[in-house]
């Protein structure tokens, strides 16, 4: 073979390759998009949590849920643009248990002074139909300031994807109250 049909040849394999790579992509079914997220203000219940505690958890799930990226959107409670979005999920908050540990305490005898908060979450369809519902616990045990808490149950929480609502996670308070989220 001379070098100028080899060149062809091999042109002629790179193209038709090309071509069934695009008409792979072309046949495969195309990924449903995700839903949005209305992250609801958190609510304390019937447990005495200070400002700073409801503030941090709302703002830390608001940015955990973006930072996540599983949610085409994220909406703030009382948003107007989510009245306009017809596949929206509202995640509903309530404390549930608030143990305010001491700071000092886990500095000095590190295995005293933890902090803890529970909450149960709801996701919602629009229609106002659960989803899924969970009991979620954030906590900080050794090193870090008491609203570390607050940061470790957004991480918790952002894990709860579209997909959790599908997969038959099921509406499981206990399991996610005794540690597992």
């Amino acid at each position: 073979m001379n070098r100028k049909s080899m060149w062809g040849f091999l042109f002629a394999m790179s193209m038709s390759a090309l071509a069934l790579s695009v008409c792979a992509q072309s046949t495969s079914p195309a990924k449903p998009k995700p839903p949005a997220i209305e992250v609801k203000m958190i609510q304390a219940g019937e447990v005495a949590l200070p400002g700073e505690f409801q503030v941090a958890l709302y703002e830390d799930l608001i940015q955990e849920f973006e930072r996540e990226g599983a949610y085409r959107e994220v909406y703030r409670d009382g948003d107007r643009d989510t009245d306009k979005a017809s596949d929206v999920i509202s995640l509903y908050t309530t404390v549930t248990k608030f143990n305010h540990g001491s700071e000092l305490e886990r500095d000095v005898i590190t295995v005293g002074g933890a902090t803890s908060i529970t909450v149960h979450c709801q996701f919602k369809a629009k229609d106002g139909a659960v989803l899924l519902e969970r009991d979620i616990q954030g906590k900080v045990r050794l090193i870090g300031g008491n609203l570390k808490a607050t940061d470790d149950f957004a991480k918790r929480a952002a894990k709860i994807t579209p997909e959790s609502f599908s997969s038959g996670a099921g509406s499981s308070s206990a399991r996610g109250a005794r540690g597992g989220m």
